[in-house]
């Protein structure tokens, strides 16, 4: 049963993130909610040790200490923060962090330069009768929940939650 949620619970609430960010440039609030709250039921019940557990919250401090400054310059959104310091929780202070942090860097700055060129063509896109949500020429903004959940997607295998899932089912 515990395994199952680990499966789920994070893929499934970042890709309701990407999503809600890709056609409303919002991501609701109760998504990283959702994440904190699973992660604090779900990870002694996978049998992390609360040292462990306490290191996996440090990272989600670490994160959210980066994630706020960058919000308070006005380069972060809000969700955005929110999203990565609750998805961090998940990874932990290791080498699972780094490289979800990595994905997201890689997929969030290919997305920026995608909607960018998007926008410079515009009408064409328009005029081909494209389903593009119109949200992506009109904000000023750039849906990064989108890379969030991409690079959650790509590193979540090798983070400690998922590995003790395997491991508890092999």
């Amino acid at each position: 049963m515990i395994e199952a949620a680990i499966f789920v619970i994070l893929p499934l609430c970042l890709a309701i993130a990407g999503f809600s960010d890709l056609f409303t440039m919002t991501i609701p609030n109760r998504v990283s909610a959702i994440l904190l709250t699973a992660f604090i039921v779900v990870a002694p019940l996978a049998g992390l040790s609360l040292a462990m557990i306490g290191m996996h919250l440090l990272a989600g401090v670490i994160v959210f200490s980066v994630c706020f400054t960058l919000f308070a310059l006005n380069v972060m959104g809000g969700g955005d923060a929110k999203l990565l310091t609750a998805s961090a929780v998940w990874f932990g202070l290791n080498s699972s962090l780094f490289e979800f942090v990595i994905y997201v860097s890689i997929f969030g700055g290919l997305l920026t330069l995608l909607i960018l060129m998007m926008r410079k063509q515009e009408n064409a896109i328009l005029a081909s009768g494209l389903p593009v949500p119109h949200l992506l020429f009109t904000a000023k903004k750039i849906p990064y929940g989108i890379a969030i959940g991409a690079g959650g997607f790509l590193a979540y295998p090798s983070s400690p939650l998922m590995q003790a899932a395997l491991t508890q089912l092999y």
